[in-house]
């Protein structure tokens, strides 16, 4: 059973699986429990850093790995929900070694690292991307995009979005709203 396309998210050229893209696999290949234990609470001592341990099973099958969360790995809207996605950060990296996908899950990334770059919004694919392919953008990234520019309160055009474009503008968002 293929992950489904709608499910990967390109960033800065990199592509990336969601969580729920993780979760929609498992179930077709017969996920039975996660369940999740919290490691380590949030505090002072340890710089505010949650840890979870997630365990994945189907039939006789299980996986376990962990995820972290703190104020210095998540978008600062983020930060009150630090322990859910220390528990979604370990989720996505049990169900990636259940589903056997390889790529990096995208509740998995440091969006802090993604500081640092504008929020342009082409006007024109060919002007800025000329010969590129102008295939239309996915479902995903548009429902990713309509989010996004609804949480940062702007307009976009969407007549002019290509995938690639679609990609690094999803980018410059969640970097916008990170840098909040």
């Amino acid at each position: 059973m293929p992950l489904n396309e709608k499910f990967i998210i390109n960033l800065q050229g990199r592509n990336y699986v969601t969580y729920e893209g993780l979760l929609d696999l498992a179930h077709q290949q017969d996920l039975t429990s996660i369940t999740v234990d919290i490691v380590q609470l949030p505090s002072p001592e340890n710089n505010y850093t949650a840890v979870c341990k997630a365990t994945i099973e189907a039939g006789e099958k299980h996986f376990t790995d962990f995820g972290d969360a703190s104020p210095n790995s998540v978008r600062s809207n983020l930060v009150p929900h630090i322990i859910r996605m220390a528990s979604t950060r370990a989720k996505a990296r049990a169900l990636r070694d259940f589903t056997n996908i390889g790529m990096t899950a995208l509740e998995e990334l440091d969006l802090k690292e993604l500081e640092g770059h504008d929020l342009s919004i082409p006007s024109s694919q060919e002007s800025i991307h000329p010969g590129v392919s102008e295939d239309p953008p996915t479902k995903r990234q548009l429902e990713t995009i309509k989010k996004l520019s609804h949480d940062l309160e702007i307009e976009i055009n969407f007549e002019t979005l290509t995938k690639k474009t679609a990609a690094e503008l999803i980018s410059q968002m969640l970097n916008r709203v990170g840098g909040r």
